[in-house]
């Protein structure tokens, strides 16, 4: 990659300011960037990074003033401007070709649509359908009655169990495995005999799954995820679950059966959610945090036992005093034992 300042501005419909001829050879974070390299900066929290970073070129907000030795460029929004600047400089993605590899195994009452891709040792059972333009990726499995919409794109080892249910462009990557056995059990004559997961799975329009997560089938019924939610690496889901639509849900959470997910909601990194339990549209469950009780619309959730983020901000502003508050009670109460030994009559 070989551009100057005047041709990324140009690209990202930038105003420059500073060096039109710097050569620019590679796009990185602020933190990672070296001398040749354009990054951006996306919010003016991370205006510490810019002292020390190493970029050459800077795309930054049009009305932030910043002090950078470098060449700017002034554009709307940074991060939109990065992302379509690596967009257009980025190696192209990789593209399948349409066809059936001869290692795979398809069974004669699949159907496939106009130029499927499958990819070597993929495994198709039968009743499935799967639509235009989609891609099975290596060692799949697509187990029976399984249907695929149009444009889904299966990275390698991705697994759906029988009678899965996918929208259109519903990208799955490594290792995900849709509609495994919900996890129940009953304690019968002390032993914990298996519940019979008969339901299935249902995937929305536009979601993506990051790799190795899993989502259990429902034990009777299904399992849903709403269109256009994206959905990180390591995620459990549990059986009967419903997540919303646009929901997004970070990495190494667990939602625990039957909990109804509302539309809109963020939830962060490390969340557990309990089993049964209602978080209503366009909450945010922060980073850790454990829920145990419904969540009403538009909360902000944070501590486990999760609590509103403010009240939770309050109760560890309290905690952080406690050295010194216990120091100030020790001091009252020996306060308190003098003025009583003074006010004690002698025998």
């Amino acid at each position: 990659m070989q551009l100057t300042a005047r041709d990324i501005a140009r690209m990202v419909d930038g105003e420059l300011a500073g060096d039109p001829e710097q050569l620019v050879t590679g796009l990185a974070g602020l933190r990672e960037a070296a001398q040749g390299d354009a990054s951006f900066l996306a919010s003016p929290k991370y205006q510490a990074a810019v002292k020390t970073t190493h970029a050459s070129v800077l795309i930054i907000a049009r009305d932030l003033e910043i002090d950078f030795g470098g060449t700017l460029i002034r554009v709307k929004d940074p991060s939109e401007a990065f992302a379509r600047l690596v967009g257009q400089v980025a190696p192209r993605p990789v593209v399948f070709r349409p066809g059936v590899h001869p290692s795979a195994v398809i069974a004669p009452t699949a159907r496939l649509g106009a130029e499927v891709s499958i990819q070597p040792h993929a495994v198709i059972e039968d009743g499935v359908v799967i639509g235009d333009r989609a891609v099975i990726g290596a060692g799949s499995y697509i187990g029976h009655e399984s249907r695929l919409g149009a444009d889904c794109l299966l990275y390698a080892h991705v697994s759906l169990r029988e009678r899965t249910i996918l929208g259109d462009r519903v990208t799955l990557h490594c290792g995900v495995v849709l509609g495994a056995d919900g996890f129940g059990y009953e304690n019968v004559g002390g032993k914990h005999q298996k519940i019979p997961q008969v339901g299935n799975v249902e995937i929305g329009d536009d979601v993506e799954i990051g790799a190795n997560t899993a989502i259990d089938r429902g034990r009777f019924g299904r399992t849903r995820v709403g269109t256009g939610t994206k959905i990180d690496n390591l995620v459990q889901i549990g059986h009967n679950c419903v997540i919303g639509e646009h929901c997004i849900v970070c990495g190494l959470v667990g939602i625990a059966g039957s909990t109804i997910i509302g539309n809109y909601v963020t939830i962060a990194g490390q969340v557990g959610i309990a089993g049964h339990l209602t978080v209503g549209d366009k909450s945010i469950i922060m980073a850790q945090a454990g829920v145990t009780k419904d969540v009403p619309a538009g909360s902000v959730m944070l501590g486990a036992p999760a609590v509103p983020h403010k009240e939770f901000k309050r109760v560890n502003a309290a905690i952080q005093r406690l050295p010194e508050t216990l120091a100030k009670l020790h001091e009252l109460e020996q306060q308190l034992a003098e003025a009583r030994a003074r006010l004690t009559p002698v025998s």
